[in-house]
């Protein structure tokens, strides 16, 4: 009986460390972070740090759904990653993109902000104008 014992508390001790570890690789792994929301939308910008100490964006999209019959509502997430070296291939790539659909339908309006239905008989506060384009930087 005492080997069990003992076997249990070194695998408890064991387990108890790993999820420290883990806990702290979590806060440690996101260094910078913006969210932008866009309607349902959220798209969370994470600057995270790899194990090598190298930085990479996590870009997460965050739509929100309410089924049918359901009081809460649930959120799908897609995740993209964009490492460093890919950053201005990425970046002309989408500025190429904003233009040619730019050109294609004019001046392009911002999304009136989201308003969830249980808050929409609310009156919504002052907010500061939004910058044109994606995320301001691109237009």
């Amino acid at each position: 009986m005492q080997k069990k014992s003992y076997l249990c508390r070194s695998f408890s001790n064991k387990y108890e460390k790993m999820e420290k570890n883990q806990d702290e690789r979590r806060e440690q792994e996101i260094v910078y972070s913006r969210s932008v929301k866009a309607g349902k939308r959220i798209y969370y910008l994470d600057v995270r740090k790899a194990r090598n100490n190298d930085l990479y964006l996590s870009i997460t999209e965050s739509k929100r759904r309410q089924a049918e019959g359901e009081e809460a509502p649930t959120f799908e997430k897609h995740k993209l990653f964009l490492y460093k070296e890919d950053f201005a291939h990425f970046t002309e790539g989408l500025q190429d993109v904003i233009a040619y659909v730019q050109t294609q339908l004019g001046e392009i309006e911002s999304r009136p902000e989201y308003v969830p239905e249980e808050q929409a008989e609310q009156p919504a506060e002052e907010e500061e104008p939004r910058k044109k384009g994606l995320f301001g930087i691109f237009k």
